[in-house]
């Protein structure tokens, strides 16, 4: 990996799409580019949507007319948006990295950790 997010300086970043057969996509850069500024609103858009999600399971769960169709439907949906939500996750981890603000690094954020 290249070196962390410091003024001057490029990094990996995962980006919430795959690419030809599934296979992961990074940018590199400082975190300012388009190709970023596009990732950002993806992801924006995934975590928006999986919310959106949730509060319909809600009431679909809620709801004794559901059918086993309708269900599977949902539980498909879930598992896309949980895919999306694991690499955004998984994107912002290893960027809290390598900024020096993840795991292991100190406490600089407004949450104590959790020790």
């Amino acid at each position: 990996m290249i070196a962390p997010n410091t003024p001057g300086s490029d990094s990996v970043r995962l980006l919430p799409w795959s690419g030809v057969h599934g296979n992961p996509c990074y940018v590199i850069g400082d975190g300012t580019g388009y190709v970023s500024r596009v990732a950002d609103n993806v992801e924006s858009v995934q975590l928006g949507m999986a919310a959106e999600l949730l509060d319909h399971v809600d009431d679909m769960l809620g709801d004794s007319e559901v059918t086993s169709v309708q269900l599977r439907y949902v539980v498909a949906r879930m598992s896309e948006a949980l895919r999306d939500v694991c690499r955004v996750a998984e994107s912002r981890g290893l960027r809290l990295r390598t900024s020096g603000q993840g795991p292991g690094a100190p406490d600089v954020g407004p949450y104590p950790s959790e020790s």
